[in-house]
């Protein structure tokens, strides 16, 4: 799916997932009870799963 992103294309989604975990992080702030962090805890730990893979991807292009 990503293997023919540029490296600018990369840090574009790299940005816009970091700027979803802090909208998660902020909204999980402002919200109380145990769904609701459970939900915000889901779509971090994605957000972070999708960021990591990102990162490795990023870096093998960037070493090819």
């Amino acid at each position: 799916m990503t293997a023919n992103l540029t490296l600018a294309q990369f840090d574009e989604r790299i940005a816009a997932i970091r700027e979803n975990l802090r909208d998660i992080v902020e909204q999980a702030a402002g919200r109380s009870g145990a769904a609701d962090e459970g939900h915000a805890d889901d779509m971090i730990e994605q957000q972070e799963a999708n960021l990591a893979k990102l990162m490795r991807e990023r870096e093998d292009l960037a070493n090819a």
